[in-house]
């Protein structure tokens, strides 16, 4: 697990983004964190490799990249762009 970024406007904010290695899936949907991250929507990435831990491996293997906010599964597959900007707005309130 690593936690990506500099500091954000909202440090308490944290995106995870379970994926495994050579998942190109999982590198476009971390590229696109990182847009939205440079925006200044004020969220931290953290990347947890699925592969780590058997539990997780059964658990997402089949959805990822699987992408998770405030204990929320926001979206699998790729990442819903809208559906993380309406969490993060419900969020930041």
């Amino acid at each position: 697990m690593t936690s990506c970024g500099a500091r954000s406007a909202n440090p308490g904010l944290t995106v995870r983004l379970y994926e495994r290695p050579d998942c190109h899936l999982c590198d476009e949907a971390f590229d696109e964190l990182e847009a939205l991250r440079a925006e200044g929507l004020g969220f931290e990435v953290e990347r947890i490799d699925i592969e780590s831990d058997e539990g997780l491996l059964r658990r997402y293997l089949e959805r990822i990249p699987v992408v998770e906010l405030g204990g929320e599964v926001v979206s699998e597959l790729g990442l819903d762009e809208g559906a993380l900007r309406r969490r993060l707005a419900t969020l930041s309130t």
